[in-house]
């Protein structure tokens, strides 16, 4: 049998023979290797990010921070909320979040209502943090700035948006039941 290598043939030439499961000779893994063309894989194509993702993950950061009451000015908030009761609406966790996104940096405006006795200044630190942390953790970008606005201080005995909601409502009309 000419075609079955014996021991002695396979080293012979194991410096030649590819390693089984490796890439081709020239080329490396898809772990930032060059592959076709000579060019990173990172390099080969564009990755497109829609301004609603950064405002979502930024919504979900600035709401993971205690003492923040909502998001959004309060007319924002209302609009927001009649939106949301609209058949086949959803809530829009950006609500109250604006970004600019650019190819490899944003910048964020966020307005807030925070808690009654809530330092402010700490808040915005730990809000602003934790955007930077999560988007840039979570696209690539960097962000630039974070800009916090805020809009009101929610007292303890304050009804929601939800009580305002129904003084809103025209006459005649039913609010939605809970």
């Amino acid at each position: 049998m000419p075609d079955t290598p014996t021991p002695a043939t396979l080293h012979k030439h194991a410096g030649n023979a590819p390693t089984p499961g490796a890439p081709p000779a020239g080329r490396t893994g898809p772990a930032g290797g060059t592959g076709d063309g000579g060019r990173p894989v990172a390099e080969r194509g564009r990755t497109a990010l829609a301004v609603g993702v950064v405002e979502k993950i930024a919504g979900m950061a600035a709401r993971e921070v205690a003492g923040i009451h909502a998001l959004g000015s309060g007319l924002a908030r209302t609009f927001g909320a009649m939106r949301d009761r609209v058949p086949g609406g959803k809530s829009s966790v950006g609500r109250g979040i604006k970004a600019e996104v650019g190819e490899k940096q944003t910048a964020i405006d966020i307005a807030l209502v925070v808690e009654y006795g809530v330092v402010i200044p700490d808040l915005a630190r730990q809000v602003r943090e934790n955007i930077i942390d999560a988007v840039e953790r979570m696209t690539g970008l960097e962000v630039v700035e974070v800009n916090i606005a805020v809009n009101d201080v929610h007292l303890p005995d304050e009804p929601e948006v939800e009580e305002e909601e129904e003084q809103l409502l025209a006459p005649g009309q039913r609010p939605r039941l809970k």
